[in-house]
C-alpha cells in the first residue's frame, strides 16, 4: 500500500506541474489522523512560491479524482500535511494475511548470503554477561535477516590460544583438575575460577608472570605433552558447557572457527604484506600504520617482538578463511563497542590486502549491561556471569509461577522460557551501541515493558482462540464488527516494522511495536466480552485475536524469544 501511494502521491504532484521531489509518507502519531501522511506539500511550496496550505489542498484535490484503490478519505492538515485513511475493507485483508506462519516475511534479501558472527566466548574464561549480550544480538539480527530471505550462516569464533589460556593452564597446574563426577558446567566454573587466579598471579608476581608466558609459547608450540593434555581437556570441557547454554538460548552455529586455527594463515598474510610495503617492522615487532590510510585510526601491532600473532593477525586469517569458505555477499561481526577500534584497524588492512573483501565486512557494537541494583555478584555470591545471570533470572521466575498448577518439569522449562525472554528483551528493548539497565524484577515481570509480558499476552490470545475452536466458531466466515479497528490497523504494521528492523539492524524497533500490540490487545481483552451468544460477531473478534497472536509469536520468534504453550 505505501508503495502504491506514493506513485499516485508523484502522479497527481506531476500532473500539476510541480517538479519529482523526494518526500516521506509515514504514520501520523495519532489514529485520528489517518493511517498515512506525506510532507510533499511542505517540500514543494519552496518551490512553487505558495503556502504549503495551497499546494496541499491542489494535491489532496487531484488525488481525489483517482478513487484509489483502498483509500477512504484524504484531508489536508495542520501546515499542509496531506493525511490518508484506509478503507476498513484493506484492513481485513491483512488480517487474513496474517494468520500465515511467514507473515511479516519479504523478499529484500533474496538470493543473498549473508555470515553473521556472534557470541564468541573464549574457551578456558567465563561466558561472560557480553557473550550473552552479543548472542540475544546476534540471534535477533540473523533471524529477522533470514526472514528478508536471505541464506544466513552463523558463525563464532572463539579464542581457544593466548595469554587467557596460559593463565588457566597455570592455575590448573597449581590448583589441579576439579573432581571429574561434578557437571559439565561446574567443571567449565572451576577453570573460569582457575583462568581468575593465573590472572590475579600473573599481575602481581613478576616469577608467576614469567611462567605464564611460557606456557603461552609452548601452547602455540604444541611443545609440552602435559600442557597439552590439560589444554585439550580445558577446552573440550569450555566448549561443550557452552553448548549448553546455546541450547538454552536457542542458537545453533553453522561454523565454529578458532584462533588457534586462524593464527597462522593470519601471520602469512601479514608476512606477505609486510615485504609488499603494507605492514612495518618495528622494534621487533610487526606493525600497520593506519593513520597513513585513515587520520582517524592508529597504530597496532600484529605480530609482537617475540612472534607471535595478536588478534589483529588472526582477524586477517578469519576474515579470508570465512570469504573462502562461503563466498558470503556480506560478513557481518558483532561485539562489544570497546572492540570498534580494533576491528576498525584490522577492516583498513584487510581494504590494502583486498579492498573487494572489505567493502563486504560490516561491524555492529552494542554497550554494556549495567545493574539498576548496583549489584555485582549473582545470588549464590560469585561475580555475575551470563550464566548466573540467567540462573538468577530462572529462580525468580520460578517463584512467581509456584501456585500454579504445573507439574515439577512444567514449572522448571516455563521458568527457563521466560527467564530467557526476559533477559533478551531487557538487551534488545534499546538501540544497539548504548549501554543498557537491568532492572531483574522488572525483567521478569509479568507486566508492562517485558518479554514475559509479550509472551503472556500471545498465550492469552491463543487460549481465546482454543476457547472458540471448542465452541465450533468459524472466523474464517466472519464480518467485521466494531471495536476492533485500532487492534487492525497495528496489526497491518507488522511487515514494515520486521523490514526497518531488518535495515537498520535494529530489533527494539519490533520491540516497541510489539509492546504496543500487547498493550492494545490485553486493554480490548479487558473492556469487550470477546466470546458470547453472537456468533458472528465472536467469529470476527477471534479473526482478530488469531492475527494477534501469529504477530506476536513472528515477532517474538524474530527476537529469539518463543512462545510457551501455557503460563
Amino acid at each position: 500500500m505505501e508503495q502504491s501511494l506514493k506513485v499516485h502521491i508523484q502522479g497527481a504532484a506531476r500532473e500539476l506541474g510541480f517538479p519529482e521531489v523526494s518526500f516521506s509518507l509515514e504514520h501520523p502519531k495519532e489514529l485520528s489522523h489517518g493511517d498515512w501522511a506525506t510532507n510533499i506539500a511542505l517540500i514543494l511550496s519552496k518551490q512553487a512560491d505558495k503556502s504549503p496550505k495551497e499546494v496541499a489542498d491542489q494535491i489532496a484535490s487531484k488525488l481525489g479524482e483517482k478513487n484509489i484503490e483502498g483509500v477512504e478519505h484524504i484531508s489536508v492538515a495542520g501546515a499542509g500535511f496531506i493525511n490518508f485513511t484506509l478503507s476498513r475493507k484493506v484492513f481485513v485483508q491483512y488480517l487474513t494475511a496474517a494468520l500465515d506462519e511467514d507473515w511479516g516475511s519479504n523478499a529484500t534479501g533474496s538470493g543473498k548470503k549473508i555470515m553473521l558472527e556472534y557470541t564468541d566466548p573464549n574457551p578456558f574464561k567465563p561466558f561472560h554477561i557480553g557473550h550473552l549480550m552479543t548472542n540475544a544480538i546476534g540471534e535477533s539480527l540473523a533471524r529477522l535477516t533470514e526472514f528478508s530471505g536471505s541464506r544466513v550462516i552463523r558463525a563464532n569464533y572463539q579464542g581457544d590460544v593466548g595469554a587467557h589460556v596460559a593463565k588457566a593452564i597455570y592455575g590448573l597446574q597449581k590448583k589441579g583438575k576439579p573432581d571429574s563426577s561434578i557437571s559439565i558446567s561446574e567443571q567449565a566454573q572451576y577453570i573460569g575460577a582457575c583462568y581468575v587466579y593465573g590472572s590475579n598471579e600473573y599481575e602481581k608476581d613478576a616469577e608467576a608472570k614469567g611462567v605464564i608466558d611460557e606456557i603461552n609459547k609452548k601452547i602455540y608450540a604444541r611443545s609440552d605433552t602435559p600442557i597439552n593434555e590439560l589444554y585439550d581437556w580445558g577446552r573440550s570441557v569450555t566448549l561443550e558447557a557452552f553448548e549448553e547454554l546455546y541450547k538454552i538460548l536457542g542458537t545453533k552455529f553453522n561454523y565454529y572457527f578458532f584462533e588457534s586455527e586462524m593464527a597462522e594463515k593470519g601471520a602469512a598474510l601479514v608476512k606477505e604484506y609486510l615485504e609488499k610495503g603494507i605492514f612495518e617492522e618495528s622494534d621487533g615487532a610487526v606493525v600497520f600504520k593506519a593513520e597513513k590510510y585513515n587520520p582517524k585510526l592508529h597504530t597496532r601491532v600484529f605480530i609482537t617482538s617475540q612472534g607471535l600473532p595478536t588478534y589483529e593477525t588472526k582477524e586477517l586469517g578469519l576474515t579470508k578463511t570465512k570469504f573462502e569458505k562461503e563466498h558470503p555477499d556480506s560478513s557481518v561481526v558483532i561485539t562489544a563497542v570497546e572492540q570498534k577500534d580494533y576491528m576498525a584497524v584490522a577492516t583498513e588492512a584487510m581494504r590494502q590486502i583486498d579492498a573487494s573483501l572489505a567493502e563486504k565486512m560490516i561491524h555492529i557494537t552494542h554497550g554494556m549491561m549495567r545493574f539498576a541494583s548496583g549489584k555485582m555478584s549473582s545470588r549464590k555470591g560469585n561475580v555475575i556471569t551470563g550464566e548466573s545471570l540467567l540462573a538468577d533470572a530462572k529462580a525468580l521466575v520460578a517463584e512467581k509461577i509456584t501456585e500454579r498448577n504445573l507439574t515439577q518439569e512444567e514449572a522448571s522449562t516455563l521458568a527457563s522460557t521466560v527467564a530467557v525472554a526476559a533477559i533478551k528483551f531487557a538487551i534488545l528493548k534499546q538501540a544497539l551501541g548504548g549501554d543498557i539497565i537491568y532492572n531483574e524484577e522488572q525483567a521478569v515481570s509479568f507486566d508492562g515493558d517485558s518479554g514475559p509480558y509479550l509472551q503472556y499476552t500471545a498465550v492469552r490470545a491463543k487460549t481465546l482462540l482454543q476457547k472458540g475452536a471448542a465452541l465450533g466458531i468459524n472466523q474464517n466466515n466472519s464480518t467485521p464488527v466494531s471495536g476492533t479497528e485500532t487492534l487492525e490497523r497495528i496489526v497491518a504494521r507488522f511487515p514494515e516494522v520486521v523490514l526497518r528492523a531488518q535495515v537498520e539492524w535494529a530489533p527494539h524497533f519490533l520491540i516497541t511495536y510489539l509492546t504496543e500490540l500487547a498493550q492494545l490487545f490485553n486493554s480490548w481483552y479487558g473492556g469487550e466480552k470477546i466470546l458470547d451468544e453472537n456468533h458472528n460477531a465472536t467469529a470476527y473478534r477471534l479473526l482478530v485475536t488469531a492475527a494477534v497472536a501469529q504477530t506476536l509469536t513472528n515477532g517474538l520468534s524474530l527476537l529469539g524469544i518463543s512462545v510457551p504453550e501455557k503460563m
